[in-house]
């Protein structure tokens, strides 16, 4: 079966939409600040040059949580476009509130399942960085399969990514980082670039994140890394 085959017809989902309570001033970003700053889902590749009004380099970050570092990243790089992904609407909310009050206009957001809008959305060679910061690490072994990092997934990311743009990865946990190890090492469409662990003090080009400080309050190690497209 063909990879784009095996990728179509996936079933298994790598998030839970988590149910949360939004506070009155994120339903009401999420139904007036969304125009501004959404992506809304389709099957048809977006034109990110008129969704950005410009061209610029491009990030994108998958499963952001509440959107505070990724604002912080736009309004400290406004020459580069962001673009977040995240299924959990108050975290969403909470986003576009951040960034509405820090005044950037190089940010969207989609809150859809990263994998479809990365297959559906997003050209081929046009995202010059995707991070992806401490993803859901599925812990019991039966549900490993879940987990987003996949080789199907890696060999997406490549096609989304510029050659010579970068992949950066984070997770706390040890048996999910043995498991990318192990997928960077059978993959020919990445090079290892730079490969770190550490206690919290130490984040490989990214700032501190809200799971990474409730994974060190657990005492969990942290893992980096940091991959180039070949």
């Amino acid at each position: 079966m063909a990879a784009h085959q095996q990728e179509t017809r996936r079933t298994i989902r790598s998030f839970v939409r988590r149910a949360g309570r939004l506070t009155t001033g994120q339903a009401q970003a999420l139904q007036e600040l969304w125009p501004v700053f959404g992506i809304d889902f389709s099957d048809e590749l977006i034109d990110l040059d008129s969704v950005f009004g410009r061209a610029a380099p491009r990030v994108l970050e998958i499963g952001f949580g509440n959107g505070e570092t990724l604002v912080e990243q736009a309004a400290a790089n406004p020459s580069t476009d962001f673009i977040g992904i995240e299924v959990h609407e108050p975290g969403v909310g909470h986003c576009l509130l951040r960034a509405h009050a820090a005044g950037i206009s190089n940010l969207r957001l989609s809150r859809h399942d990263a994998i479809d809008v990365l297959r559906h959305q997003i050209p081929d060679a046009s995202l010059r960085r995707i991070n992806l910061y401490f993803p859901d690490p599925w812990p019991k072994k039966r549900h490993h399969k879940r987990r987003i990092l996949q080789h199907d997934f890696l060999q997406m990311l490549s096609r989304k990514i510029e050659p010579g743009g970068t992949f950066h990865i984070a997770t706390d946990w040890q048996d999910y980082a043995e498991q990318i190890d192990e997928l960077i090492g059978s993959d020919d469409s990445f090079r290892l670039s730079e490969r770190r662990t550490h206690g919290g003090g130490d984040p490989l080009d990214r700032s501190t994140t809200r799971f990474e400080r409730r994974g060190l309050q657990q005492g969990h190690k942290i893992w980096d890394w940091r991959l180039t497209r070949i």
